[in-house]
């Protein structure tokens, strides 16, 4: 492409993006009567052009010609909505903003940022056509909840960048930043469940809970869920139902991982791993059909959108494994690969999966690295299986312990009949 045909391109996008943040602040506005607007359509287009044109300028003559014309474009718009103000009271400033705004996305696009300022655009009116649906969730917002989102953030953006990413302790096997991790993981999944819950009510927000945490962290999901549980044992077989979701989506992951770092595992594990996740989706749809349930208030769960002591309790369980973890490797060594798999299914699949996968590629036998891979996935099952029974009650252990159970031991029989 030419340095014209380019030259032309950026303008005809600067226009564009002026042209569709104007459309949807044009129809915002289209009950206004004409001169009580402070730009329609039209302007909103010259506006981004006028910002190519512009940061076109001043690279050919100086920087200060942009800040001279948007100074001026500033000076022009604030004196519009002044007038406008008059007219019409209830004209806000974000017309004015996104004027600014459509300004400084129209010279970016000329300045070898198209897609940067494409998206920019995008984003934009996304915002402002969904003002109704954002003030309505600003108003619903609680104390209690922004809150704890603030808390997230100060947990996830200021603490646990400065966590050192080293090991420490016996074996070395203590990493403060993992264990950090975790413990922002088990919060995030306890907030995302409360505001799932809380939006989707208490049946679709399960569901989306669980398959959440089933592609991060199902154990928590378990942890959390049976807590739950206890407390309102009416909702049992929805959180039942969510445990279930997130303990099935974890054998498909653990396909794909495995599949990504040797493609020849796939041929192997996939029945294994599709059998226990079936026999684990197998009672969802019983629980799901469960008409018992449908219309249950959901205060009695949405308490706390960020339990912390739950997440610092749980940062403790992982310590304690990852030491029993690295005491079982150091006795059994390389020749206890599977007894390590069944250690390691105690907690997590994810780091145990990852490690026999990369051995396969060199010395580990395919059966065998698909054997502890099954052997993993069967303890961490049971593990939740416990975990559900003495944390969520009976109701909780018939629910989700024995379609668990199952689950495992129909694995551990695949895989014996499959591979061997």
């Amino acid at each position: 492409m030419s340095t014209s045909l380019e030259l032309f391109y950026t303008l005809a996008v600067a226009l564009a993006i002026g042209l569709l943040i104007g459309i949807e602040r044009g129809w915002k506005k289209r009950e206004f009567i004409e001169g009580t607007r402070i730009a329609g359509v039209r302007t909103f287009g010259l506006i981004g052009l006028l910002g190519g044109v512009t940061a076109l300028l001043s690279q050919l003559l100086s920087a200060f010609v942009f800040g001279v014309v948007f100074i001026g474009l500033a000076v022009v718009l604030v004196s519009a909505y002044v007038v406008t103000l008059k007219k019409n009271p209830d004209v806000g400033i974000t017309t004015l903003i996104a004027a600014l705004l459509t300004f400084i996305l129209g010279a970016l696009a000329v300045m070898d940022q198209v897609i940067l300022a494409a998206i920019s655009a995008v984003v934009m009116t996304l915002l402002l056509g969904y003002k109704p649906v954002l003030h309505r969730w600003v108003s619903a917002l609680e104390g209690k909840e922004l809150r704890a989102g603030i808390m997230l953030l100060l947990l996830s953006v200021v603490l646990l960048p400065i966590l050192p990413d080293q090991g420490y302790g016996p074996w070395k096997v203590l990493n403060p930043y993992v264990i950090g991790w975790m413990v922002v993981l088990i919060a995030l999944i306890s907030f995302v469940g409360y505001f799932a819950i809380k939006i989707g009510g208490a049946k679709r927000g399960v569901v989306f809970t669980g398959l959440f945490g089933g592609l991060s962290a199902s154990t928590a999901v378990t942890l959390r869920f049976s807590q739950l549980a206890r407390k309102d044992t009416r909702m049992s077989a929805m959180l039942s139902m969510g445990v279930l979701l997130a303990c099935g989506t974890m054998l498909p992951r653990m396909l794909l991982v495995a599949g990504a770092f040797n493609l020849n595992l796939v041929a192997m594990l996939w029945l294994p791993a599709m059998v226990m996740a079936l026999l684990i989706y197998f009672p969802v749809i019983l629980y799901w059909r469960s008409k018992t349930e449908k219309n249950i208030d959901t205060s009695s769960v949405l308490t706390n959108p960020l339990d912390l002591k739950v997440a610092l309790v749980f940062g403790g369980v992982l310590v304690l494994i990852m030491l029993l973890s690295a005491f079982l490797k150091q006795t059994y060594g390389d020749a206890g690969i599977l007894s390590l798999a069944a250690a390691s299914g105690i907690f997590d699949v994810d780091a145990i999966t990852l490690s026999l996968t990369r051995m396969s590629q060199d010395s580990l036998a395919l059966n065998i690295t698909v054997t502890g891979l099954v052997i993993a996935a069967a303890s961490n099952n049971f593990v939740k299986a416990t975990m559900a029974s003495f944390i969520g009650g009976k109701e909780m252990a018939l629910k989700v312990s024995l379609p668990l159970v199952v689950s495992s031991l129909g694995g551990l029989l695949s895989v014996w009949i499959w591979v061997w």
